[in-house]
């Protein structure tokens, strides 16, 4: 009789296990004890379980506006984005699971805790560990991390709410991050569908550099999904400034002035069936083209018509104030100055100002902005030291650039990003508790 050592290899920090294999006598003997429920197999896994991901700021070109499901998040247009650089605008996010932690799970968000029970949170991480349960399934010698209560920890470094799409990058971090500690193997694409439930635009934050988000036609939203137009090395030139007017939090959501809108505004179906369609087909051919006045024109005109819809919404919503239409009015008359479409205006639903321009026109565009906004916050990073600021480019009459100076708090000078990075920098520590900034 022959004893063998076999070694099982526990879910668990790796235990071992060796035990008298009969194999000579008792063909199978070695699976019988696999199978048995031993104390010492059967002890928890205490193990912290922890993935971090920081993942970007996407700011529309074609503009979501309105849902045709409100439960799934399916919207009534396609839309188009521009990634933004992690470096300047970013949510640092930390998902943690162990079976030591008590239920429910929870979330702290810029070091507040907040409602996770919600239905968006809720059907993402529903979601996500439906898919973990079915890679435990199909291979039982897996933790069970799907069971485990999740501890997520994430972090802003721009204002929360203010129409910087901080949504859009917090459910991109969430659903990344926790898809990382569940080793899911789905694509950022499939992940995408995940994603929109929580924040639509939130599904093209998880690609980097110009992002699709195509409306689809199936009623469960499995054709809605996010598509990569071009990465970023194809045009990494474009850059954008961003003058932050307001970081106070919106007096109307997006979720419910979208619908308002739907509901009650005569410009929205000819904007939905025909504005839009044509201008996404032609500002992916401006990509692709790397026209950057053609994406300018379209790029503008869309805000325009975007916030004429909101305008055309009863009651009417305002998003816009004195100071947007101010940098409107300085983008105008600095294109008109130098004769052709240099810097581009476009506002989300928020009053905060995204001028794209191409990096060769940096001192040019940003330059003008930053000799008329020389005192405001954000030119002191690297990217805003290497404006220099260009005098007597932006000619604008003394009340438009009194509005801009009072009304402006801050600029970040920004450019074209990639996708959701996975990080070791963990906002959780190795026994479970929430790291200090």
């Amino acid at each position: 009789m022959r004893f063998e050592k076999v070694t099982w290899m526990d879910p668990c920090p790796q235990r071992e296990i060796a035990f008298a294999n009969l194999e000579s006598q008792q063909p199978g003997y070695a699976h019988q004890i696999h199978a048995q429920p031993l104390s010492f197999r059967t002890m928890a896994d205490e193990k912290i379980y922890r993935a971090s991901t920081t993942a970007p700021v996407n700011i529309a070109v074609i503009k979501y506006w309105g849902k045709r499901d409100t439960a799934l998040n399916l919207p009534t247009n396609s839309s188009l984005s521009v990634t933004l650089a992690q470096s300047d605008l970013r949510t640092h996010t930390t998902a943690s699971c162990s079976s030591t932690f008590s239920t429910p799970d929870t979330l702290i968000l810029n070091s507040a805790p907040q409602e996770i029970s919600s239905a968006r949170p809720t059907v993402c991480l529903t979601a996500l560990r439906s898919l973990r349960a079915a890679l435990e399934d199909a291979e039982p010698e897996l933790p069970k991390l799907s069971t485990f209560p999740l501890r997520l920890i994430s972090v802003n470094n721009f204002p929360t709410a203010a129409g910087l799409a901080s949504s859009a990058a917090g459910f991109a971090a969430l659903v990344r991050a926790v898809a990382d500690l569940y080793a899911l193997p789905q694509t950022a694409t499939e992940l995408s569908l995940i994603a929109r439930q929580g924040s639509g635009s939130a599904c093209r934050s998880l690609l980097g550099g110009y992002v699709a988000w195509d409306k689809g036609s199936r009623a469960d939203g499995t054709d809605s999904i996010a598509r990569l137009v071009a990465p970023r090395s194809h045009w990494p030139e474009m850059q954008a400034l961003i003058l932050v007017v307001s970081a106070d939090k919106k007096g109307i959501s997006s979720t419910t002035g979208m619908q308002a809108t739907v509901n009650t505004s005569a410009l929205f179906k000819t904007r939905t069936n025909h504005v839009v369609p044509k201008e996404m087909a032609e500002i992916e051919q401006a990509i692709r083209a790397k026209d950057f006045e053609a994406f300018g024109r379209i790029t503008m005109r869309e805000s325009n018509s975007f916030h004429a819809t909101c305008l055309d919404t009863e009651p009417p919503i305002f998003y816009l104030n004195d100071v947007s239409r101010a940098a409107i009015r300085a983008v105008e008359e600095l294109n008109t100055r130098v004769g052709k479409i240099v810097a581009a205006y476009t506002f989300d639903a928020g009053p905060n100002a995204v001028i794209y321009h191409l990096e060769q026109n940096k001192d040019l565009v940003a330059g003008s902005f930053k000799f008329l906004l020389a005192d405001k916050q954000g030119w002191n990073g690297d990217r805003g030291k290497a404006v220099i600021a260009m005098e007597g480019v932006l000619s604008v009459d003394d009340k438009v650039a009194k509005i801009l100076r009072d009304g402006v708090s801050r600029v970040i000078p920004t450019g074209i990003g990639e996708g959701p990075i996975s990080v070791q920098e963990h906002l959780i520590d190795e026994h479970g508790k929430p790291i200090e900034a």
